[in-house]
C-alpha cells in the first residue's frame, strides 16, 4: 500500500493556475489598498496629530456669526467656501473648504469665537491623500476603474483560495502550520492557506463593501435602486424632486445614497446665508459634528450631514439658505433595504459601525493581505523556473473541457456580477490561449 500523496487533479491544477494569475493580477493593487485602507482606519487620530496646531483654540462660550467665518475664510485665502465642518469639541476650529480661482482647495480653520484665522492647509491633507491613493484616484479617473476589477478578482481569488485550501486527503496546513521549516516551500504554503482560512472571510467582505466606490458599478447600482425604491427616500412631498448633483454641488458627508441628490429650493432674492442653516440645524437637534454643504447655485438647498460613526445615526437636513425653512429631513430608517445594505456594509468597512472591535478585524483583514501576498510570492520564488528564459512559473494547463468548466464554473458568476471583471477575464482568457499556442509551436519551430 503506497503512503505517497494523492495525485492532484486536472480541476485543480486548472483551479491552482488561474489563482496564480489572479494574484498576479491584481495583489499589488490590493497590498496597496490593504496598506492605504489600514491607515485610514485611523483617520481621526492621524488627523488630529496633523491638524492639531492649527485646530486647537482655547474653549470659550458663544460664538460669532458663521456669516463671519466665511468672510474670514474668504479674505484669508481668496476663494469660495463649499462646506463648512462644524465640530463637537468647544477647543476645536471650524474647518472651511475653499474653491481657488484656479480650481485648487485649501482648508481653512477659523476660531468660531472670534473668527479669526488660525491656519490654512492644502485639501489634499494626510488623510485625504490616503483616501485618494486607497480608490486609485490619485493615478487619474480612469484607475478607480480599476478599482472594481481588482476587487471582483480578489472575490475570485478568495473562490479559487477556498477550492485550493480543501485538504483531500493530504498532510498540508488547514487550520494550523503543520510545516516547520520557513527556508522550505510548505512552510510558506501552510502559512497562505491558514491565513486565508482564517481571513479569507473579512478580505471577501472587503472586496464586496468596496464595489460601491467603484466609477461604473457604483454608480449603476446606485442608479437602479434609486428607480426602484431601494435607494434613497423619495423627496419630501413639500419639496421638489430630487435633483442630481455633482462637483460643488455634492452633499458632502451625507453618505454613498445621498451622494448625488440634491434639493431644489426657490429662488430668493435674497442671499443666503449660513448663519440661518446652521441655526436652523441647531434648533432641529442635529448632533454636531455636522458637515454643511454650500451649494454654488442659489437655486439648491444647503445640505447639512451628521458625522457619525453607526449607520443608524445617519441624518442629513436640506435647507433653505435664505428662510432657514428645512426641505427634508432624510434619515436612515427612510432608506430602501438596498441602500440600508449598502451603507452599513460602508460603515463596517471603514471600521467605525461597532467600535473598536470592528477597526481591529478590519485592520487584520489588511495585514493578512500582505502576509498572503508576501506567503505567495515565497511560495513562486520557492519553485520559480530557473534558466528557461521568461517563463513565470504558473502551473501547467490541464487539457480537457471539465477541467475548463471547473474554473469558469467558478469564475462566470462573478464576471456576470461585475461587467469590467468579466471584460477583464476575457483579456486574460485570450492572453492565457495565447501564451500556450506559442508554447506549442516552440517545439514544432526547433
Amino acid at each position: 500500500m503506497s503512503d505517497s500523496p494523492p495525485a492532484l487533479s486536472g480541476a485543480y491544477r486548472a483551479v491552482w493556475r488561474w489563482h496564480f494569475y489572479a494574484g498576479l493580477l491584481v495583489l499589488p493593487f490590493l497590498m496597496l489598498m490593504a496598506l492605504t485602507g489600514g491607515l485610514y482606519l485611523f483617520k481621526a487620530e492621524i488627523d488630529d496629530a496633523v491638524y492639531r496646531p492649527m485646530a486647537a483654540i482655547e474653549a470659550q462660550a458663544g460664538a460669532v456669526s458663521p456669516d463671519r467665518w466665511v468672510a474670514a475664510a474668504r479674505v484669508g485665502i481668496g476663494g469660495e467656501v463649499t462646506n463648512v465642518l462644524v465640530p463637537d469639541r468647544p477647543d476645536r476650529a471650524v474647518q472651511l473648504t475653499v474653491r481657488l480661482p484656479d480650481g485648487g482647495r485649501r482648508i481653512a480653520f477659523v476660531d468660531p469665537h472670534d473668527a479669526q484665522l488660525k491656519g490654512v492647509t492644502v485639501y489634499e491633507g494626510v488623510t485625504e491623500t490616503i483616501k485618494r491613493l486607497h480608490s486609485l484616484e490619485l493615478f487619474g479617473p480612469v484607475m478607480n476603474k480599476v478599482v472594481e476589477i481588482v476587487a471582483g478578482w480578489a472575490i475570485i481569488l478568495m473562490a479559487t483560495g477556498l477550492f485550493l485550501w480543501w485538504p483531500r486527503k493530504r498532510q498540508v496546513g488547514v487550520v494550523s502550520i503543520k510545516a516547520g521549516d520557513p527556508k522550505r516551500r510548505p512552510f510558506w504554503r501552510d502559512l497562505h492557506a491558514v491565513t486565508g482560512f482564517y481571513a479569507g472571510g473579512v478580505i471577501l467582505f472587503l472586496a464586496v463593501t468596496g464595489m460601491p466606490w467603484s466609477s461604473v458599478w457604483g454608480d449603476q447600482v446606485l442608479k437602479a435602486m434609486n428607480e426602484a425604491g431601494l435607494g434613497r427616500p423619495p423627496a419630501p412631498a413639500a419639496a421638489s424632486p430630487w435633483a442630481h448633483a455633482e462637483h460643488d454641488d455634492k452633499p458632502r458627508g451625507a453618505g454613498w445614497a445621498l451622494e448625488h441628490s440634491a434639493m431644489t429650493t426657490q429662488h430668493h432674492d435674497a442671499t443666503p446665508s449660513l448663519a440661518a442653516v446652521i441655526a436652523r440645524a441647531e434648533s432641529e437637534g442635529l448632533p454636531r459634528p455636522y458637515l454643511v454643504s454650500i451649494p454654488a447655485s442659489h437655486d439648491l438647498a444647503y445640505a447639512v450631514a451628521r458625522q457619525n460613526t453607526r449607520v443608524q445615526d445617519s441624518r442629513t437636513l436640506y435647507v433653505d439658505g435664505v428662510t432657514g425653512a428645512v426641505k427634508g429631513d432624510i434619515r436612515y430608517a427612510q432608506y430602501g433595504w438596498g441602500a440600508k445594505a449598502f451603507e452599513w456594509g460602508i460603515f463596517t468597512h471603514q471600521g467605525t459601525q461597532y467600535g473598536q472591535i470592528n477597526r481591529i478585524v478590519m485592520l487584520a483583514g489588511c495585514i493578512a493581505v500582505w502576509l498572503l501576498a508576501i506567503s505567495g510570492l515565497m511560495m513562486w520564488w520557492k519553485r520559480r523556473p530557473s534558466k528557461q528564459g521568461l517563463k513565470l512559473g504558473a502551473p501547467v494547463a490541464p487539457p480537457g473541457p471539465r477541467v475548463r468548466a471547473a474554473v469558469l464554473g467558478i469564475v462566470i458568476p462573478l464576471c456576470i456580477l461585475y461587467p469590467l471583471t468579466g471584460l477583464s477575464l476575457l483579456a486574460a482568457l485570450a492572453l492565457d490561449r495565447a501564451v500556450a499556442a506559442l508554447a506549442r509551436l516552440r517545439p514544432a519551430a526547433s
